[in-house]
């Protein structure tokens, strides 16, 4: 296991986490002490209830395009050798503290979701009202004198046959993101969930998957995400034209109480795009996979980080692209909406300073 010795997160007792805070009004920012980060945290991590009052139908549709549309335009693609990518030990030490900066109450809305919450007022309104619990639970605050101990178990195929599971069952905090199932794959992948990060398409439709599960964080994509969840929470069905915006069929029911549910503060994807950035090709603004976010939360939330499952190996197309079904890596090739290639480089740097180690050995 691997200290934090070259990351650090400066905690600042009036604000933030890597999850919205409960009073939206309320000036954001990351903790400046570690001491004074447990109050904070608890209550920062995820959003508040009275940002709201504002309809944006256009912003929605046209945030959804933007994502969506372009896997069906594939863009010119050129190779780039690992020596070919900036190193920068700089932005690594900024790694974990990605919400440092302080940020007023509109920092959240300039940009449409997933990297903010512009014209999704309302909808969030609606959502909060039915999440009883916004901030953390005790078991995921910071308390003084604790060393607590994350791993974030990704989807990659490197984690099949590793035997990890029992393993990956100690960690304080196990994060996993989408529908990744645990049933049949405990031996490799572990059986308890802390948090589980996900959209409404990417959520699990069996309700095994949620046993031993305490939160399920929703990763806002478009405004339709929030409503989503109130419905799931409520258990109020959408209507038949709200299904229709979704690019594949979603669960209506998840077996879990209102207060396991949390909404990921935008701020993290956001983020951790602009740090992506600086290893990409790519222009404009870096979309972030799950995994990647849920990497740099953990940085927030933990003293020492362990990553299982990561890394894709582009050079044996054939391989499994993930531990639980049978597609292949070059199903990776022909999306275009993610950067994995620059992920990679950023988690090797994570690896080699320290901040985190890599059970699977595949970045």
């Amino acid at each position: 296991m691997v200290i934090l010795n070259r990351l650090s997160v400066e905690d600042d007792p009036h604000d933030g986490s890597t999850l919205l805070p409960e009073a939206a009004e309320a000036a954001v920012t990351m903790p400046a002490a570690h001491k004074q980060a447990t109050q904070s945290h608890s209550k920062n991590f995820f959003l508040s209830r009275s940002e709201n009052r504002v309809i944006s139908v256009v912003l929605l549709v046209a945030c959804y395009s933007a994502i969506l549309l372009p896997a069906y335009f594939p863009l010119h693609k050129q190779s780039m050798n690992d020596d070919q990518y900036p190193k920068d030990l700089d932005l690594l030490n900024r790694s974990a503290s990605l919400l440092a900066r302080p940020y007023g109450s509109g920092a959240c809305w300039d940009m449409p979701p997933p990297l903010g919450l512009r014209g999704s007022k309302e909808h969030l309104e609606q959502a909060l009202a039915a999440v009883p619990q916004p901030g953390l639970p005790p078991s995921l605050t910071r308390s003084e004198g604790r060393c607590r101990r994350c791993v974030v178990v990704g989807s990659g195929g490197v984690l099949r046959g590793s035997h990890l599971g029992s393993h990956i069952d100690q960690y304080d905090v196990i994060i996993r993101m989408n529908n990744a199932p645990v049933l049949g794959y405990e031996r490799d992948a572990g059986s308890h969930t802390t948090i589980r990060l996900m959209y409404p398409e990417g959520a699990p439709s069996s309700a095994n998957d949620y046993n031993k599960t305490n939160i399920v964080a929703l990763v806002v994509f478009k405004s339709l995400d929030l409503d989503w969840l109130t419905s799931v929470i409520t258990k109020q069905p959408l209507s038949f034209w709200s299904k229709l915006w979704f690019w594949k069929e979603v669960v209506d029911d998840i077996p879990l109480r209102p207060e396991n549910f949390r909404i990921l503060h935008p701020e993290i994807i956001r983020k951790t795009g602009e740090v992506l950035q600086k290893y990409s090709q790519k222009q404009g603004n870096m979309v972030p996979t799950l995994g990647a976010g849920a990497v740099v939360m953990a940085l927030q939330l933990c003293d020492h980080v362990s990553l299982a499952g990561f890394g894709y190996d582009m050079q044996h197309p054939h391989a499994p692209l993930h531990y639980y079904e049978t597609i292949q890596m070059a199903a990776m090739q022909a999306q275009v909406v993610h950067d994995v290639s620059a992920e990679k480089l950023f988690l090797r740097e994570l690896v080699a300073a320290g901040a985190v180690t890599d059970l699977t050995g595949a970045l």
